[in-house]
């Protein structure tokens, strides 16, 4: 029925329009215009080719790293346990994929709508358009399933390595891991990007950029709500059963266990991967936009062979910034082999430090000298300038994760505060504290961030080349410096999901209870493992692990607010350049216009919504997981349910996708109306979702940070499980959860979302103003516009009344009050124990 009302609303309401000129005009500059003397004369568009084999070694090393990793030495009981994971995330990624086809034919169907009947595109580069949409989708969806397949064979080699005395391969199987895949990722990316830059003709290629990034946002929307929602409804059922039945982190007979791992992957892993693809592309195809606009053949200051150099150069860049994170991190391998192999015990932040710092350093390096190498004739200093520009951006993603750091790291003042205020105060102050942190946070990362754009943007304010708009080429570059050392980011982040799924293979391969286990490991492998050690280190290692999880969160948020100005820009320039026949321009975005007041104001509005909405399918699933772990727990087994776990997964899967439905429908719809009701309306919207969307993401993800690692305190640092501090710490780590890995890392791929798909939405609008302006006819937009508006505000209602916990009737008696108790685990432990007791004799 929804996907039929989506399909009546394009068909019915877009047909009638008519074709209007933007993005089907994109014009990709021939690139054998560029030459760079510095190279012996190449041409850009054979130096592009010549890179191609840089991206193919790339690739190869990041295949030999997950060829190393599945050759590691595993025990059976660990390897199993893995694959139990495996396939339950293959389970609900192709659950995944079929969700993805009908946002497809969804999306699809507008897309044709606009090229062929507005456009007048021909077919033929319509479904052109069309293959590079689905190739986008299929980019997210498959580096998300290489990073699930590399993480699930890293997590049982972690948990064997721990065995062993010395921890360094702890450390350094998760890293591994987190470069394959990051390297994967940045691979396929470019290889996409520079086929539609030298074998797609230039009148084409403009369009097929958009669509291929329409496909890669769409892709990670949905594999990064929906995996959100899905890893923290099995979280917070598994975290709270530690509460109510007082059983260990990861107990094998705790069902939302299986559950939470295969979330770990859904939500840590297909998550970011897919986020991270979408935002290294849609970045660049925002600055080859704005670089088409500004000075193609039809652009405010048409230079077509400046236009070529400037793409060439970009790309350029990249290629480079593939070979700087390898040689980073083969460098930075040798470095903590030499300082940590021997040791018995180091801090696993230590070397995830040093690697980002280096990476970050040799990339500002080899940005200068490849840019004096490749830009150096051209006027105004240009290439140290954007060499500063584009290392604004590389400094940015050195300097967030080290102010993440201070807000998150469990060695950081404001975790131990969380820690203190708990022990005296409880939950309430648990939650309370991190709060604190969260919103510090944002603070200081806005104002870094404000800094380095300033820095950008003086940088080039006085330029000639970049006429009135010098400072959204600045800030479009400045994302892409964020993106500068992608690989390191991508690896740190993977890095998170491998040490989490570690802790819990340990315990749900109960190795510690095979019979004559030291023995056979001794005989087979040839050391003698310590389990107590082993743990340790994994429950240590998976403290690192979240924060710097955390510290990928804000680069890509950042990244998505940033480069999202330059699609705004597209937009603003269509604005500026539609003349109405009383000779004014349709661009009126001034603080004094009341629409774009209206707009700030909605735009705000719409990011509150969102984070109540993924937080509710959160609750709402949690509640569910929760209740049938209680009803369903059996303490008196001494293995996982396998049926049980996949019940819970089943439970996590539905609510992941009916709260992804209802929050693609508001995304879309919303998108649709604001655009139908004004555009200088819609850009103000655009604009506050984007800054709302920044602040609230990295309050969230802090916040969340704080009270994971907080937890991680008292269980590793203070040995404090099953007490009441320890309880504080779990309730703040179940606010934290969805707070972090939820709404805050979503907020990136629908800010991105919005504007592509809104840049589409806004010229649909145009021409029907100018349609009524020519004909004298009324425009029909506003009420276009109230159609997607009713459609929107249903879902939004759905997302909650449609979501909610169900209620039930509370009674007085002492006896519910006591059974009341008893399911919250207030320290009636008799009573629950009697209760699975029961149900297993039956």
């Amino acid at each position: 029925m929804k996907k039929a009302l989506f399909l009546l609303a394009f068909g019915g309401l877009i047909n009638p329009l008519r074709s209007f000129a933007s993005e089907a005009d994109l014009v990709v500059p021939d690139l054998r215009q560029s030459i760079f003397t510095g190279l012996g004369g190449v041409n850009g568009w054979n130096l592009l080719f010549y890179g191609i084999v840089v991206i193919a070694l790339g690739l190869l090393f990041g295949l030999i790293q997950f060829n190393k990793i599945k050759k590691l030495p595993v025990h059976h009981s660990m390897a199993k346990v893995s694959n139990i994971i495996y396939e339950t995330c293959k389970t609900y990624l192709l659950q995944q994929g079929k969700f993805l086809i009908i946002l497809f034919l969804i999306i699809g169907v507008a897309i044709s709508y606009y090229f062929i009947g507005l456009a007048h595109v021909s077919i033929p580069k319509t479904l052109l358009i069309l293959l590079w949409t689905v190739l986008g989708i299929l980019g997210s969806y498959g580096v998300a399933w290489f990073g699930i397949r590399i993480n699930t064979y890293a997590n049982s080699r972690t948990t064997f390595a721990a065995l062993k005395q010395k921890p360094f391969d702890v450390m350094s199987i998760p890293l591994q891991a987190g470069m394959s895949v990051g390297l994967l990722l940045i691979c396929v990316e470019l290889i996409m990007m520079i086929a539609i830059l030298l074998f797609i003709p230039g009148e084409s290629a403009g369009a097929c950029f958009v669509g291929f990034a329409i496909g890669e946002s769409l892709g990670a929307s949905a594999l990064r709500i929906a995996g959100g929602i899905f890893t923290k409804i099995a979280d917070i059922g598994a975290d709270l059963m530690k509460i109510v039945f007082k059983i260990g982190e990861d107990d094998p007979r705790n069902p939302g266990v299986i559950a939470d791992c295969t979330g770990d992957n859904a939500g840590d892993s297909v998550g970011p991967t897919a986020d991270g693809f979408e935002t290294y592309g849609v970045t660049g195809v925002a600055l080859i936009t704005f670089i088409i606009l500004m000075f193609g053949e039809t652009g405010l200051i048409p230079n077509v062979g400046f236009a070529s150099t400037l793409i060439v150069w970009i790309f350029a860049m990249r290629i480079m910034m593939i070979f700087t994170s390898v040689f980073a991190y083969l460098i930075n391998q040798i470095i903590a082999k030499a300082k940590y192999s021997q040791a018995d015990h180091f801090n696993f932040e230590a070397p995830l430090t040093s690697l980002v710092w280096i990476t970050s350093i040799i990339s500002i390096m080899m940005t200068y000298l490849l840019s004096n190498i490749l830009i150096a004739n051209l006027p105004e200093g240009l290439w140290w300038k954007l060499s500063t520009i584009i290392s604004c951006g590389t400094l940015a993603a050195a300097i967030i994760p080290e102010l993440t750091k201070s807000f998150t790291s469990s060695s950081s003042r404001h975790v131990q505060e969380i820690v203190t205020a708990s022990r005296e105060g409880g939950a309430s102050l648990t939650i309370l504290s991190g709060m604190v942190a969260g919103n510090f946070s944002a603070f200081w990362k806005g104002l870094v961030m404000m800094a380095l754009m300033a820095i950008a943007f003086y940088t080039v304010k006085d330029i000639s080349a970049f006429g009135d708009y010098p400072g959204i080429f600045a800030f479009g570059l400045v994302a892409f410096g964020f993106l500068g050392m992608g690989p390191v980011t991508i690896a740190v982040d993977s890095y998170g999901p491998v040490t989490d799924n570690a802790q819990s293979v340990f315990e749900l391969s109960q190795i510690e209870k095979i019979p004559n286990i030291k023995e056979e490991i001794y005989k087979e492998f040839g050391f003698e493992p310590n389990f107590e050690s082993g743990k340790h280190n994994l429950e240590e290692n998976d403290s690192a692990g979240n924060t710097f999880k955390a510290t990928a969160k804000p680069v890509l948020i950042g990244t998505a607010v940033i480069g999202a100005t330059t699609m705004i820009f597209a937009i603003i320039l269509l604005l500026k350049g539609t003349i109405l026949s009383n000779g004014e321009s349709l661009l009126r975005i001034q603080l004094t216009d009341p629409s774009v007041i209206l707009g700030l104001i909605t735009g705000g509005a719409v990011i509150y919504w969102f984070s109540g909405a993924s937080i509710q399918a959160v609750t709402t699933g949690a509640y569910r997981a929760v209740e049938y772990i209680k009803k369903n727990i059996n303490l008196e087994k001494s293995e996982a349910d396998l049926q049980d776990s996949k019940n819970v997964v089943k439970i996590c899967t539905q609510y992941a996708q009916t709260g992804m439905w209802n929050i693609f429908a508001v995304i879309l719809c919303l998108t649709l109306a604001f655009a139908f009701f004004s555009p200088n309306f819609f850009v103000a919207y655009l604009i506050s979702i984007a800054i709302f969307g920044l602040f609230q993401a990295m309050y969230m993800a802090n916040a969340g940070g704080a009270w994971d690692n907080a937890k991680k305190v008292v269980e590793v640092d203070l040995k404090e499980k099953n007490t009441a501090l320890h309880d504080a710490t779990i309730i703040g780590d179940t606010v934290g959860d969805p707070y972090k890995d939820t709404s805050s890392v979503a907020l990136n791929p629908i800010i991105k979302f919005s504007t592509l798909f809104g840049l589409l939405a806004a010229e649909i609008a145009i021409e029907l103003i100018v349609n009524a302006d020519k004909t004298g006819e009324p425009n029909i937009a506003p009420y276009i516009g109230v159609v997607f508006l009713v459609i929107g505000l249903i879902f939004v209602y759905r997302s909650f009344y449609g979501m909610r916990i169900p209620s039930k009737k509370n009674t007085a008696t002492s006896h519910s009050s006591a059974q009341h108790k008893a399911q919250l685990g207030t320290n009636h432990q008799e009573k629950v124990s009697h209760k699975t007791t029961s149900k297993s004799k039956n």
